[in-house]
């Protein structure tokens, strides 16, 4: 099974310059922890509401008039829509990361969760070596 059979096309994304109050908005407004930081269709940083509280709220930031891409991490784990479901799996316990986004010449065209695996009830085992992997690993 491939990325494309599990991955979300509803992805949420910010822009590099949108303020945090309005990311942390996205992020409560949809449920999710983190989104993808866009310029076009092409994925530059990930943001998460850990990144918002930590990089910016405890440093005294102020989320109206801090950017995205001020706190956003620039290194991202990616995968095609191609790329083998357990490949993704691991990927996800390696790197302690329960969303990625899912790019295809070089542009954001979905997004796969640790939940999207857990849900086809023949990847159960992954999607929970993958989310053990997750919760075991360093906090950063």
């Amino acid at each position: 099974m491939k990325v494309r059979d599990l991955m979300s096309q509803n992805v949420k994304w910010v822009k590099p310059n949108q303020s945090l109050e309005e990311v942390a908005q996205i992020l409560a407004s949809s449920d999710i922890g983190s989104v993808p930081v866009c310029q076009g269709q092409q994925v530059i940083g990930m943001i998460t509401d850990r990144d918002i509280l930590i990089r910016a709220i405890a440093q005294g930031k102020d989320p109206k008039t801090t950017k995205a891409n001020e706190v956003m991490t620039q290194e991202v784990r990616s995968v095609s829509p191609d790329t083998d479901i357990h490949q993704a799996s691991d990927l996800m316990a390696e790197n302690q990361i329960r969303r990625l986004p899912v790019v295809e010449n070089n542009q954001l065209v979905g997004y796969l969760a640790i939940g999207d695996i857990a849900v086809q009830s023949i990847h159960v085992n992954e999607a929970g070596e993958a989310l053990s992997g997750i919760s075991e690993g360093v906090q950063h």
